[in-house]
């Protein structure tokens, strides 16, 4: 097969969470455990970080890669879901794997993916541990899909684990309360593998403090060894002061990522390079601020507050439930233009209403969809935020939502397109 054919026999033949929901779900581990002995069992091999959280665990992710190559260190990186190429998922120091590799993997599998039956994001997961085997990685950071306890990445034994910020999302899959969802992600937790948590609140606490006193799990609060005494953000680089707590030393950090829900990410990440050190790995403080601000050149990470375009700004988010648009919300009130345009879509499996009822009301709305099956239909959208008193119009596809708000927008504008990855996932740059 061609790289093509083979990318449409996986789409087509792999139950594909992206586009079907729910019925893409495996609710156990048994066909990812299947496939990885097939492969011998590649995940037992490499040296992983293990990251999960509601938010935040793809900014996390690349910053810890974007740290670890600056050290030097051969780094996989397994993310999903991709934006523009299927391969973005699994990458060496940034680098995408190769058109080859995913034929050739396909074509070795294809008996085992026709008696296993695995979804597409098993069969994915296999083919990262795999690759990152086979080139013989120093360590790779390994984001789950959704969930923790049950996600197919959930076989791998890492030096350390990483719990970002937990909220209200896939309530139909990982529980209505944020007690319940803290439980699934508190999954990755394994014995004796230390385990950071980015964000507790009085819910999530005791569900974490709980899992990793059974498991016997050396315990981190980010929050409680380091804090942020200072921000600043020119558009370009955020500028951070960071505080460790025990010394009161002070330091200081530039990101290329320039959300300031990054402020929130940023102490999980030290905390985990804290203990990447700690397990043998030599990461200077000059190789960490270095890692810190070059996140996008080395990992090529898009679509967290990117801006592709000026006069007007254009700036993509891949923010999609309530506490990401919270956070989008947030940065919007601290910045200065005339009028925000925000180009929104979303699927139809998410809380509508909560996210709807978090959208700043003074915007003016381009309501549109993604090319996938999931998506929202614009005109269901349309009416269902007009009772939440936000204005716009209604466009069949994102091409002309963007043209329409291109041509409503003053240079002293900004335009925001959010609510999906796959909605900025047809916008987002090469």
């Amino acid at each position: 097969m061609t790289y093509s054919e083979t990318l449409d026999y996986i789409y087509s033949k792999l139950p594909m969470y992206s586009r079907i929901g729910i019925a893409a779900y495996k609710k156990d581990l048994g066909n990812i455990s299947a496939l990885c002995h097939i492969l011998g069992n590649p995940q037992e091999k490499i040296k992983c970080v293990h990251i999960a959280g509601t938010n935040g665990k793809g900014s996390v992710s690349h910053m810890i890669a974007s740290v670890l190559q600056s050290g030097q260190y051969k780094t996989g990186l397994y993310t999903s879901p991709h934006l523009k190429d299927f391969r973005e998922r699994i990458k060496i120091n940034g680098a995408l794997c190769s058109e080859q590799f995913v034929i050739d993997f396909i074509e070795k599998m294809k008996p085992h993916i026709e008696a296993i039956k695995p979804s597409f994001f098993e069969i994915t997961v296999a083919m990262a541990f795999d690759y990152f085997a086979n080139n013989q990685v120093d360590i790779a950071i390994i984001e789950t899909g959704l969930g923790g306890r049950l996600d197919s990445t959930n076989i791998i034994t890492p030096i350390v684990s990483v719990i970002t910020q937990i909220g209200y999302d896939h309530k139909n899959m990982l529980g209505d309360t944020l007690k319940e969802i803290a439980g699934e992600k508190a999954g990755i937790i394994k014995e004796n593998i230390p385990v950071i948590i980015g964000e507790m609140n009085k819910e999530t606490f005791p569900v974490f403090e709980t899992v990793a006193r059974e498991k016997n799990a050396p315990f981190y609060d980010a929050r409680q060894r380091r804090y942020v005494e200072d921000w600043e953000n020119d558009g370009q680089i955020l500028s951070l002061t960071i505080v460790e707590t025990r010394s009161n030393s002070h330091e200081q950090y530039q990101l290329d990522l320039t959300g300031i829900y990054q402020v929130k990410n940023i102490l999980p990440v030290l905390e985990a390079i804290h203990q990447l050190q700690i397990a043998g790995f030599h990461l200077s403080l000059t190789q960490i601020k270095k890692g810190l601000s070059h996140v996008k050149k080395n990992t090529g990470l898009h679509g967290r507050w990117e801006k592709i375009h000026h006069s007007p700004d254009i700036i993509l988010d891949v923010a999609h439930n309530e506490d990401g648009i919270n956070a989008v919300k947030e940065q919007l009130s601290l910045l200065h233009y005339d009028r925000v345009h925000i180009i929104f879509g979303m699927v139809n499996d998410k809380d509508t209403q909560g996210i709807l009822a978090t959208l700043p009301p003074n915007a003016i709305y381009y309501f549109t969809k993604a090319s996938i099956p999931r998506a929202m239909n614009e005109e269901e959208l349309i009416k269902r935020a007009s009772l939440f008193g936000l204005k716009g119009k209604a466009f069949s596809n994102i091409k002309e939502a963007m043209q329409n708000a291109m041509a409503h927008a003053h240079q002293q504008d900004l335009i925001l397109v959010c609510g999906s990855v796959f909605l900025v996932a047809e916008v987002s740059p090469d």
